[in-house]
């Protein structure tokens, strides 16, 4: 059975911690390409991807529904309604594959989970969402941990950096120009950006373009 990839975006004045170094059409641009790489993995993995969006927004190769409440209640709204396995993944996880994808939906527990910086959740596959309901925000990872247990769900955490690594701020950016193997590097470096060093880190600089 085809998998539904539930993926929640911010179409309008995304990534707000980026404005020191990405004005407003550029943040914007910067959050559909990481939806893309995103979308390309889940697609690759054999998912079906549904964009669940904050405003209208057209998207060729996924469906999309734009849901008027935050985050938990439309995420909560959308698992009510399935009676199948379903994905929950973040839209700026840029460093994401399709084999990143697949090992999460192979899981063999009732709910795979990958953890993000911070105590945060930035992915859940979910066998039963009838059983579930996610609460994003705050210390999410140990939240979800608990209401499986409570509806006796086994859970399998995904140790994956891949997973891990979501995008916020400046600092962020090292790790897709390092690693990043879709389109939001090129993207990146078609800005002028590039790596640097300075006292023995890697840091990230921005080339004005002549």
């Amino acid at each position: 059975m085809c998998v539904q990839a539930i993926i929640p975006f911010k179409p309008v004045n995304p990534k707000t911690r980026l404005s020191c170094i990405l004005t407003q059409p550029e943040r914007e641009q910067f959050a559909r390409v990481m939806l893309g790489d995103v979308i390309a993995a889940v697609i690759g993995a054999g998912c079906r991807p549904y964009i669940l969006s904050t405003h209208p927004y057209s998207c060729d190769n996924a469906e999309t529904v734009v849901k008027d409440m935050g985050l938990n209640e439309a995420l909560n709204a959308c698992l009510a309604t399935l009676n199948h396995p379903a994905l929950i993944i973040m839209s700026d996880l840029p460093l994401i594959t399709a084999d990143t994808v697949s090992r999460l939906v192979n899981t063999e527990a009732d709910l795979g989970i990958a953890p993000g910086r911070g105590g945060g959740t930035n992915s859940l596959y979910i066998k039963d969402p009838q059983r579930f309901h996610v609460d994003f925000y705050g210390a999410s990872f140990r939240d979800h941990i608990n209401i499986a247990r409570e509806a006796g769900l086994s859970t399998e955490t995904i140790d994956s950096f891949r997973l891990h690594t979501d995008v916020d701020e400046k600092e962020d950016l090292v790790e897709i120009l390092l690693h990043g193997e879709g389109k939001s590097r090129k993207f990146l470096m078609d800005l002028g950006f590039s790596l640097s060093i300075e006292k023995g880190r890697v840091g990230i600089q921005r080339n004005s373009h002549k």
